[in-house]
């Protein structure tokens, strides 16, 4: 694979490494290369790449030697009266019809294990994202930054419910006076435990105002945290948001589900089409069909992980539980808003169209804080409950004193074990220990420095606190808060070899970089998480690093580049132009006859 300078290539474009690039196929079709051959369609589909297969530059003996080996097996007997017509027509179909059939197999084959291997990168991605520590159930302030149009300010309860909103401005030092009192007033009136700041356009500004505001306010207890703002905007304008709120403006509805973000990310990123999200790997370039079944896949194994209280989630969380969908949910919601909360799982048959098989297929993912039954608030199926309840009779104890420390006594019952069988064994006894339990991380309140807001304020060797906000194959992009995301490449994320970046970081991990290199024309931050004289060399270029993957999608449809060389992509001059001798040379044959 051969790629070129396209007539279209900008000055500091993202596709300069492919400028003067060759590559064997079979590198290509490793997965774990074959972000570089989604980087060089990109760049051939914007005109600023032109492709080729062929031989390696520097060989020019390959299409001679092609041709000669399809000359021959055209025409085996070099002393046929037809040898030079045979040969001639040989020239013409391998130019004209062979050479490109094999060339879309080639990038056929390309295509699919480069499919592949960005649905996977993004699957894996966006659970990690999903499974993201939530910050629980207290109020939180959600703050959507603005700078002509203000910061829009959206508090939301314990549960999730939107209490109020304003708008404030940071322009003059008279609008910062009535921001910090409007502050004051929604920090202690709705007694606001956390403070959610989007990480978009001036966001680091706002989150400097806001902690410096409270700090002076007597309360600096209050954690302010930057939050991820990808999606939210595609949620604000969404049937779901103006389902959920139809008489707020979009923006509002952007700083409630950035402060939902906060409490709970699964819940809230339900509602967001995954593509929107922003943590995949040239996610625009792939199959859309086989991207939306992998990542919705992974929504609800990720949601059925963690488990969904029944009473308090909403119909789109509800949705992503085995056996329910969106119908069914929303019948929960209206059956638990119109008969009140549930009681016990069972109660859930009562639900219309929620039937004895949809029980059997959720009941094991939902839970019932407080039910009457402890073992309703766990991941055990209702079915398992008959055993447990025998083996609470057997020790002369009831169900709700094997449940917290009580667990250890059915950790130690063999009888139980050889009943239903080791794994389902250590399953119920991890549920029993911990009922309600969150597999997530603890949530852990985190800020970036202080003292750096823009490109402009990083130098070489600084050492920065960042968060991962994407992995690719080639690294992981990390923002540190200077509104563009710093690449820490494959070779520089640890002291030692590292094949897989997933094997070190994920997104939403909390990471610490040292900066390499700063490109300010070319809006880019070389970082790198290797320790001591490791990490003085310089990252190497990203294999297929033309900017945050997935973030530039082609325009204007399939666009070709001007065919020049004769073994490019898709030859459609070539082609006419072999058409148009094949037509000559079949005229000048009946002119002879």
């Amino acid at each position: 694979m051969v790629s070129k300078q396209g007539e279209k290539a900008k000055p500091n474009s993202k596709f300069e490494r492919y400028f003067a690039h060759s590559e064997p196929v079979s590198s290509l079709m490793r997965p774990e290369a074959s972000h570089r051959y989604l980087a060089m369609r990109r760049g051939f589909m914007e005109e600023e790449l032109v492709l080729s297969l062929g031989g390696a530059p520097g060989v020019e003996t390959f299409d001679a030697g092609l041709l000669a080996t399809f000359e021959r097996a055209a025409c085996p007997r070099a002393e046929s009266p037809a040898a030079d017509v045979m040969k001639r027509a040989a020239r013409l179909s391998l130019r004209a019809y062979v050479q490109p059939s094999i060339e879309n197999e080639v990038h056929k084959a390309l295509r699919e294990v480069a499919d592949a291997a960005a649905i996977h990168v993004f699957a894996e991605n966006l659970r990690k994202l999903l499974l993201a520590s939530p910050y629980g159930a207290k109020s939180v302030l959600g703050v959507d930054p603005g700078i002509r149009t203000g910061c829009k300010l959206a508090v939301v309860s314990e549960s999730g419910a939107y209490l109020g909103s304003h708008v404030i401005h940071l322009g003059s030092e008279r609008e910062r006076a009535s921001a910090k009192e409007v502050l004051r007033l929604a920090v202690v009136n709705a007694n606001v435990s956390a403070v959610a700041v989007g990480n978009g356009t001036a966001g680091r500004e706002t989150e400097a105002f806001i902690r410096g505001a409270l700090g002076e306010l007597g309360l600096s207890a209050v954690p302010v945290v930057m939050v991820s703002e990808s999606g939210a905007s595609v949620y604000s304008a969404s049937e779901v948001a103006r389902e959920e709120f139809p008489d707020l403006d979009l923006t509002i509805r952007g700083a409630i589900s950035i402060a939902r973000r906060l409490q709970d990310p699964l819940a809230e990123l339900v509602k967001v089409d995954p593509k929107s999200i922003g943590v995949g790997q040239y996610q625009h370039d792939v199959t859309p069909g086989l991207l939306k079944k992998s990542l919705e896949t992974v929504v609800r194994s990720s949601v059925n992980a963690v488990g969904v209280s029944v009473n308090t989630a909403s119909p789109y969380l509800l949705a992503e539980v085995a056996g329910i969908g969106s119908s069914l949910a929303r019948a929960i919601a209206e059956h638990r808003q119109a008969k009140g909360v549930f009681k016990e799982k069972r109660d859930l048959l009562a639900v219309p169209r929620f039937s004895e098989k949809v029980f059997e297929q959720a009941a094991g993912f939902l839970r019932i804080p407080g039910a009457a039954n402890p073992l309703d608030d766990t991941g055990i199926h209702p079915e398992r409950y008959p055993l447990l309840e025998k083996l609470a009779a057997r020790i002369g104890k009831r169900v709700g004193d094997l449940v917290g420390p009580g667990a250890a006594v059915v950790r130690r019952d063999a009888q139980f074990r050889a009943e239903v069988g080791q794994f389902t064994f250590d399953d119920i006894v991890k549920e029993l220990e911990r009922p309600g339990r969150d597999p997530r991380d603890p949530f852990v309140v985190w800020t970036f420095r202080a003292d750096i807001h823009e490109l402009k304020d990083l130098n070489p060797g600084m050492t920065c606190p960042g968060i991962v906000t994407n992995v690719t194959n080639f690294g992981a992009f990390v923002d540190i808060g200077v509104h563009q995301d710093g690449l820490v490449h494959v070779s520089q994320l640890a002291d030692r070899f590292v094949k897989d970046p997933r094997d070190v970081v994920g997104p939403g991990d909390r990471v610490t970089v040292r900066v390499l290199e700063v490109n300010v024309a070319k809006n880019q931050i070389a970082l790198t998480m290797k320790s001591g004289a490791d990490a003085a060399r310089s990252a190497p270029q990203a294999p297929g690093a033309t900017g945050t993957p997935g973030t530039n999608q082609p325009k204007g449809g399939d666009r070709r580049p001007p065919e020049k060389a004769r073994t490019q992509l898709s030859p459609g001059s070539l082609k006419s132009d072999a058409l148009k001798q094949l037509e000559q040379f079949r005229a000048a044959i009946k002119r002879s006859q």
